[in-house]
């Protein structure tokens, strides 16, 4: 029997893209190097206008969803500029030695912090080589005893003459361990304590007298003792100090000669002179001190005091760095002071002071995620400071800092970075609005498409990409089904027979996973087949809710009729999207009509589960009926629509197309194909719109009619404007194939109902007047009979 089809309805080629053989062919055969990012021509014109732009506030917004290949586009653009660029100075942290809890600043060549740190490492390695061996000199040895000795004697001095009034007095002098005591001569011979005992009391009363004297004596002698000793450590001290100068002397001025045309560095070392002199008095010991302290202690203390903090290290001829900070918080991006703990209390130094991503980047490029950044007010406050400014500052004293009796606050590193911020569109507009600062800030706007465009250079990029992702995964060759699967893919991710999506990232996961199949069936091919089984792997593992919603359908859990005819009743189509997975389900839309004044109430909007848009659409419907058949007479009727059996919150007005068509067929009493399912937005002159989801809405009411068994009647009726955006699967394409199923295009609401009904939907004649028997003539007809009910009765 010859088929033929509807004039409406849909051919095979018309379902999907058609795939050109020999593009394919000479992608899969092409082995040269593509240019990166196809069809990203204005988002990289944005990029390399943005880094070519070297003045204050070119700073770049990328806005585009996840997955379009954003980072690695900005990555390879900002590499190819930075390796041209100069290599950005170092900056050192260097300890302040009139006060400690300012860091100075210091800037150095690339690559000159790492051995500038050797060389005072190595400095301090020498001083302890040399200390304390150097008060082994026998100079230094000579001077220190001619120093003592000059004590001793006004010491000694003091004693003979003490000594001498006793003898006068029969007192022997006696010094033991630097103590002085007295003891009576009798019969030229000193008395101990027993035979002292042994004399009568007015004797001992006499020597005691005796001694109280002499000790007078001995006091008044050695009252400036303290002042000699006090002499004694200064002249000590002096010596000491005088040594290690004369000894670090020829250290340092090695180290001036080498950096005679660093300023900075000269300046340091300077600076570093008398405090090192210092250091090594306080902790070296000469060989009269016991208490030695322990070599790596010295060397620890010695790095803590005077080694340079370089916060950044730069190989020279690197060119300039490119930093992303994928967790942008206030010390990840303007670096930290850290503390360490002692007997409870916790101490910091120039030494703990960490940079943070802006001091990495400074000199080069800065990519950040803008959501990330723009949840944290005072830190987006912070950097548009830091940018506007030109200065690197590390916040000490606010909540970013430990609050304790250390504090210090660095001094300020000149900043010269490009921001790259990474983010949505809703949220570029969005601070735009409420950030005057931003559009000062950030100049540039780098937008990507979210399509790339169908012809030879895409393709081979494609196939260049997907082969380097396969030798990942071990497997050698892509066949040209496999990549014709793959292209099918992504139209369907583009919704778009002439266009391919954008978000390659989402290509390449599912190459992945036809790859893990590949390896399951032990191939080294990537074929179509492997390719449908990752496809259907992610639907089984993510099906779960659309197998339960189909189940509840069957089950008549939820009414949907897909054969006979019914008024007032039409199969709509929506989408769900739960997580990563959209899939369509139809769902039932009734309107009953009577006689009164009430308008067309959405049941949705009035029970509060019908936002914006989709009231919007049903609003729409007055208007259309108002202007298609109430010219002459006033609208007024009564009518509910409603989307039976939902009970959750409904959007979009892709359902006006159906509502308006099961409104008419309530009106006019004329039942409606319950084998077919509509989906489509009107606008008041009853024109048909496009809508999103057209893909998964077939497939959706296909899967309902396949379960049930394909009658051949079913199909689904969608606006002519989304043709385009077929990409379907092969079960509905063999379906249409075999008649069993069909597709149809409308373009007006009169299409759809003489598709739903069966009856023509009926044209104006010369005389303004529709055919009697057709849809629209029986509309006018019902309609005018109720407003002359209704209004009669008011009137009466």
């Amino acid at each position: 029997m010859t088929h033929h089809p509807h004039p409406l309805a849909l051919t095979l080629p018309q379902l999907g893209p058609q795939l050109d053989a020999k593009l394919i062919k000479q992608a899969l055969d092409s082995r040269t190097l593509v240019p990166a990012f196809i069809g990203q021509d204005r988002a990289k014109a944005a990029l390399v206008f943005a880094i070519g732009m070297d003045m204050p506030g070119y700073n770049l917004y990328v806005m585009g969803e996840p997955a379009l290949g954003r980072f690695t586009l900005v990555q390879d653009i900002l590499q190819q500029a930075a390796s041209e660029k100069a290599t950005p100075d170092e900056w050192c942290y260097l300890n302040n030695f009139d006060d400690e809890r300012v860091p100075n600043t210091l800037r150095l060549l690339p690559g000159e912090g790492k051995v500038l740190v050797k060389r005072i490492e190595a400095l301090i390695d020498e001083l302890l080589d040399t200390f304390p061996a150097a008060f082994d000199n026998p100079g230094y040895q000579r001077k220190k005893k001619a120093i003592a000795r000059a004590f001793d004697d006004k010491y000694e001095l003091a004693l003979e003459l003490v000594e001498k009034k006793a003898l006068e007095k029969n007192v022997v002098l006696y010094e033991e361990n630097g103590a002085v005591s007295f003891s009576p001569i009798i019969d030229g011979k000193p008395l101990d304590d027993q035979e002292f005992s042994k004399l009568t009391e007015e004797q001992r009363q006499y020597f005691y007298s005796l001694v109280g004297e002499l000790e007078t004596i001995l006091n008044e002698q050695l009252l400036e003792l303290p002042q000699w000793k006090r002499e004694l450590s200064e002249n000590l001290r002096a010596l000491r100090k005088d040594t290690i100068e004369q000894a670090i002397k020829p250290l340092l001025k090695q180290l001036e000669h080498d950096y005679a045309a660093e300023l900075g560095v000269l300046r340091y070392v300077r600076e570093m002179r008398s405090h090192l002199v210092k250091a090594v008095l306080e902790l070296m010991p000469d060989e009269s001190e016991s208490e030695k302290q322990e070599e790596s202690d010295n060397r620890e203390i010695f790095v803590e005091e005077f080694v340079p903090n370089v916060l950044v290290h730069h190989e020279s001829m690197s060119g300039a760095p490119i930093i992303f900070e994928p967790s942008p918080s206030y010390g990840n991006l303007f670096g930290r002071v850290e503390y360490n703990s002692s007997s409870g209390s916790l101490y910091t130094n120039y030494r703990m002071i960490r940079p943070g991503a802006l001091h990495r980047a400074n000199g080069g490029y800065l990519i950040l995620d803008a959501d990330r950044l723009l949840t944290q007010p005072q830190l987006w406050d912070a950097l548009k400071l830091a940018l506007k400014s030109g200065e690197l500052l590390i916040d000490t004293l606010s909540d970013h800092a430990v609050t304790n009796s250390t504090i210090i606050t660095p001094k300020a590193i000149p900043l010269n970075v490009k921001v790259v911020l990474l983010g949505s569109r809703d949220l570029y507009y969005l601070i735009q609005d409420v950030d005057d600062e931003f559009n000062e800030l950030f100049r540039v706007l780098a937008d990507f498409e979210h399509y790339l465009p169908y012809n030879a250079q895409t393709l081979s990029y494609m196939a260049m990409q997907i082969r380097e992702q396969m030798q990942l995964l071990n497997i050698d060759e892509l066949t040209a089904s496999g990549f014709r699967q793959l292209l099918s893919f992504s139209f369907r991710q583009a919704e778009h027979q002439r266009k391919l999506s954008a978000r390659f990232a989402d290509v390449l996961e599912l190459v992945r996973e036809a790859c893990y199949y590949a390896g399951q069936q032990h191939s080294s091919s990537l074929t179509a087949e492997h390719v449908q089984l990752a496809l259907k792997g992610k639907q089984y593992r993510t099906g779960r809710i659309s197998e339960a919603f189909l189940e509840d359908i069957q089950e008549g859990q939820i009414l949907i009729d897909t054969d006979g005819l019914a008024v007032g009743k039409v199969n709509g189509l929506t989408v769900l999207e739960i997580g990563d997975t959209a899939f369509g389900t139809p769902a039932r839309i009734s309107a009953t009509v009577f006689a009164g004044s009430s308008g067309v109430i959405d049941i949705e909007r009035e029970v509060e589960l019908g936002k914006a848009i989709h009231s919007k659409g049903v609003l729409l419907l007055t208007g259309y009926l108002g202007a298609k058949y109430a010219r002459n007479f006033p609208l007024t009727l009564s009518a509910n629509i409603a989307m039976e059996q939902s009970y959750g919150h409904i959007d979009g007005d892709s359902a006006s197309l159906a509502e308006v068509c099961a409104l008419i067929s309530a009106i006019t009493d004329i039942p409606i194909k319950q084998s077919l399912a509509v989906t489509g937005s009107i606008n008041q002159h009853g024109q048909v719109q496009s809508i999103g989801g057209v893909n998964e809405k077939i497939e959706g009411y296909f899967r309902l009619c396949q379960s049930r068994g394909l009658s051949g009647e079913q199909g689904v009726i969608i606006p002519a404007s989304n043709q385009l955006n077929l990409v379907l699967n092969d079960d509905v394409i063999q379906a249409v194939k075999q008649h069993k199923f069909h597709l149809y295009v409308v373009k007006t609401v009169d299409e759809a109902l003489s598709l739903l009904t069966g009856v023509e939907a009926g044209e104006k004649n010369s005389r303004g007047q529709y055919p009697k028997k057709s849809v629209n003539g029986r509309a006018l007809v019902r309609l005018a009979e109720i407003a002359e009910l209704v209004n009669g009765a008011m009137d009466d």
